[in-house]
């Protein structure tokens, strides 16, 4: 990858000039859509998976992130947005936090907002992901991102959504333009119908727990076959919202009929916003068009439907048949693990806490579907279950349409349209040793409260169901005769040697700018657990303190996996500041080694920050999840993929050679005196062992792009750079 220099403003942009491809090369649609926000591609440059490009999307969301976005946007030099209309704030995660510290920082976001002309949406609209489809800032055939992991949520509606972090927000803001690696593309097949009674979070659990190899991690999912027409566009947000946890950058469903129906739908609801009764509208004037949800835009739609190429590249086909598949469960504690409902309802797990919520599933539809079951009965004793509308507008139907009565009637404890639980923040947390069940899209350890609960995921209906029975259990209305018999039946296609996935080309060359390190070197740490996600490298309770410092970050690394990992590394960097300094050209450090995708989970950036300042300049794994590796790259954290490494000392220290289960001696992070020099330009890494024995390892190569942001201590400092260039010019 080579970011352009030219990162600044030139002129305030009118009209899109979109990148227009050779027509010979096929594309997917959605290598078509990014081909039109890509910008500065050479001349009949057609945009492929792997490419790295500028792209200059529609919109970028900052929720309640934006207050750092704000700090970095102002101490990287910039003083002026460059296009505000391209910005949307929405504050949705920690509106239950009353404090005057917390509604001081919401108020500076929107004056931030007022002073500059973004559109501002305040505490209590609802979650950013389902404001921004409500309002037209995700639309089909568009590119969208957000500072936050399940903008992948947008592709329910045909946009392609996909995360990045704060500090690629603020060179948003800055510039309108960021970088950004096309993922490799991958065909998801829905096949059949689903039966009564199993829902559109079955089917991406299912998907999650069945194809649990990583088979979609890092790309980009189009969904495809006869099943999708029967999926309703709730379903499909749901099930686009939860490839972020399935460990896609990507999930998005064709512009189909159910697609534009839903717009016609949309637009009549807006044409009646501004009227108390829809008998008013012939006596007044009409209402101002929609400046995204409008007529024109959703007829051009029609007329300019793109679809993908017949002879397009994928890097693998995975197929479901719908038609297989009864309701399933997710956890305990994983999305990697997936039980069919029946299986855990037999096992009548208690539970103590049951949750309504999120963007995943949380819309009318959802709230109708738990009111079903909820008619006529009562929460159980002994379990509180807690519920919010995924929006303000979501919350309003539900009260019409006497759902969200319903829910409140049988004992259902309301929360404002927002996050709260599902990211740990606020009222009905799990407590030591309880068990929960949530439709929400994350049960990672520790993430909805404490580390030792049990966290489920599952549709409405089945949460709903859970809560008025006291344990695991589906609604008494799901017939068991009704439901297809058997396994799920799914398979995947083993890709041709053309379309195989994407790996980064590792150049012959690679200089060593100035100012780089040839070597990063320090003891070896290893920590054997795959999926090692970012509420474990990081936890949510401190994620949305904006003032904690990086030295405060440093002492709760990790502590949702290893709570004496920070410890641990605190004394070995101690050690390494006695006399006796090494060379100029090494960074000396502690390097930490861990299995695959590591770093999955959340966007917040302090995964990879308080890594670095605890004092771990290099990570080694055998792969890791975009979204850190992006904040990675952003903050000056150098990210190593060695799965030879990984193998070796999974072999020789995890317990029964397994990842997973900690060490032979039980212990989360392995320090057996290993000592490693990393020549991260020349591609290789030199591992002493405590036998005395030295083993090489071949490593791709750092590119003088991410040694340049590097050297300038990450993105910020690039922009920055590049802002005192334009200046000086």
């Amino acid at each position: 990858m080579r970011i352009p220099a030219a990162w600044v403003r030139r002129n305030a942009v009118g009209s899109r000039r979109y990148a227009t491809a050779a027509s010979r090369v096929p594309q997917t649609v959605i290598e078509k859509v990014v081909q039109r926000y890509a910008v500065d591609l050479p001349p009949n440059k057609t945009v492929k998976a792997g490419d790295y490009v500028m792209i200059r999307p529609e919109h970028v969301m900052t929720h309640d992130n934006t207050g750092p976005v704000i700090s970095k946007f102002k101490s990287i030099g910039a003083t002026r947005v460059h296009n505000p209309k391209q910005l949307v704030f929405t504050l949705d995660h920690d509106v239950q936090n009353k404090s005057s510290k917390n509604l001081a920082k919401y108020a500076s976001i929107e004056a931030f907002a007022r002073q500059h002309g973004i559109d501002f949406y305040p505490a209590g609209r609802g979650i950013g992901h389902q404001v921004l489809v409500e309002e037209g800032y995700a639309f089909p055939h568009t590119l969208t991102v957000a500072s936050d992991s399940h903008s992948n949520m947008y592709g329910g509606i045909g946009c392609v959504g996909t995360p990045i972090v704060r500090t690629d927000a603020a060179a948003l803001w800055a510039t309108g333009k960021t970088w950004w690696q096309v993922p490799r593309m991958i065909k998801v097949e829905l096949k059949g119908k689903l039966a009564p009674g199993v829902s559109g979070k079955d089917v991406i659990v299912a998907l999650c727990g069945y194809f649990n190899k990583d088979e979609v991690l890092n790309g980009a999912i189009e969904f495809t076959g006869d099943g999708i027409s029967a999926l309703s566009v709730d379903e499909r947000l749901t099930i686009a919202n939860m490839t972020t946890e399935w460990g896609a950058l990507a999930g998005v469903f064709p512009v189909d009929d159910v697609t534009l129906d839903w717009y016609e739908h949309a637009l009549k609801r807006l044409e009646f916003r501004t009227f108390s009764t829809p008998a008013l509208s012939a006596s007044i004037p009409p209402p101002p068009e929609h400046p995204r949800i409008n007529r024109a835009r959703l007829d051009a739609l029609r007329a300019n439907n793109i679809r993908s190429d017949p002879d397009a590249t994928y890097a693998s086909h995975l197929v479901l048949d719908l038609s297989t598949l009864v309701p399933h469960v997710s956890g305990p504690n994983s999305v990697k693990v997936s039980n069919p409902l029946p299986v855990l309802e037999s096992k009548r797990i208690p539970i103590q806490k049951a949750y309504l919520l999120s963007c995943t599933n949380a819309r009318a539809s959802d709230i109708a579907a738990a009111a079903e079951v909820l008619k006529g009965h009562k929460v159980a004793p002994g379990v509180e279950f807690y519920v919010a509308a995924a929006s303000s507008e979501v919350q309003q139907d539900a009260e019409k349409r006497g759902d969200w009565e319903t829910l409140i009637a049988a004992g259902a404890k309301p929360l404002p349209a927002g996050c709260g639980p599902c990211i740990g923040l606020g009222v009905g947390l799990l407590q030591e040793g309880e068990t929960g069940i949530s439709a929400t899209n994350r049960n990672y350890k520790g993430r909805m409260g404490h580390p030792n609960a049990q966290a489920y995921l599952a549709s409405p209906a089945v949460v709903a169901a859970s809560a008025i029975k006291g344990y695991i259990a589906g609604p008494d209305a799901l017939n068991p005769d009704s439901l297809p018999a058997g396994a799920p039946q799914f398979s995947i296609a083993t890709p041709t040697q053309e379309a195989t996935a994407f790996s980064p080309v590792v150049e012959a060359e690679e200089p060593v700018l100035p100012g780089f390190p040839s070597t990063f070197a320090g003891p070896l740490l290893f920590a054997p657990q795959d999926n090692l996600n970012t509420d474990a490298l990081y936890p949510g309770k401190y994620t949305y303190q904006d003032d904690i410092t990086l030295a405060r970050q440093a002492e709760v690394v990790m502590e949702n996996y290893d709570p004496s990992f920070a410890a641990l590394v605190a004394s070995i960097r101690k050690e390494q500041e006695q006399p006796g300094s090494p060379a100029s050209d090494i960074k000396q450090g502690v390097i930490l080694v861990s299995g695959y995708n590591f770093g999955t989970g959340s966007s917040r950036e302090q995964a990879a920050t308080a890594l670095k300042a605890a004092g771990v300049p290099l990570v080694i794994a055998g792969s890791f999840g975009d979204i850190f590796k992006r904040n990675a790259i952003n903050n000056g954290l150098v990210c190593i993929e060695s799965p030879e490494l990984v193998a070796d000392l999974t072999n020789e220290y995890a317990k029964d050679g397994k990842r997973g289960a900690g060490g032979k001696d039980s212990e989360l992070t392995v320090n057996k005196g290993h000592v490693v020099d990393v020549k991260v330009v020349e591609g290789r890494v030199e591992v002493r062992w405590p036998s005395g024995e030295t083993r090489m390892y071949k490593v791709g190569r750092v590119g003088a792009s991410v040694q340049e942001l590097w050297i300038c201590g990450g993105l910020e400092g690039y922009v920055l750079k590049s802002i005192k260039e334009s200046n000086a010019a």
